[in-house]
This record gives structure tokens, sequence and C-alpha cells, in this order.
């Protein structure tokens, strides 16, 4: 696959994410996988994957500032 920002080629890579819930929650999500350009860096999440965050995401307690939770498919 080509990164949509420069054209250079994707890799599958896994790595930590954040993601900020509301106003005053953010989640880190560990061991995520997702396809990063080898160029520039911008990443990508495939669309089970993103599927698969946002089910994660809905059960996060906002009360919680950070929360730190591995991804498990």
């Amino acid at each position: 696959m080509k990164c949509h920002v420069c054209g250079s080629n994707m890799r599958s890579i896994v790595t930590n994410l954040p993601f900020k819930v509301n106003e005053t929650t953010i989640v880190i999500l560990k061991d995520l996988p997702v396809l990063q350009c080898k160029n520039c860096s911008e990443y990508l999440l495939n669309d089970p994957i993103m599927k698969r965050v946002d089910e994660i995401l809905e059960k996060v307690d906002t009360s919680a500032e950070l929360e730190v939770i591995k991804y498990a498919a």
C-alpha cells in the first residue's frame, strides 16, 4: 500500500498510540497493529482494526484522565 501523504510504501508495525476520548480523557492503546510510511511516518489503521479501536474506546471510563489499554483483536 502507498502512503496517501508522500506516496512511499507503507509497512506493518506494532506500536502504541494515544486517543483523546473527550476533553479530559486520553487512552493509550498498546501493541496496536498499524501501517506506517517508511518515509514520512504517517500511519493508517485498517478498517477492522479501527472498528475494534472504536469498540474499546466506547467502554473507557471517562472519569479517568489517562488509561492505558493493551489492544486485543
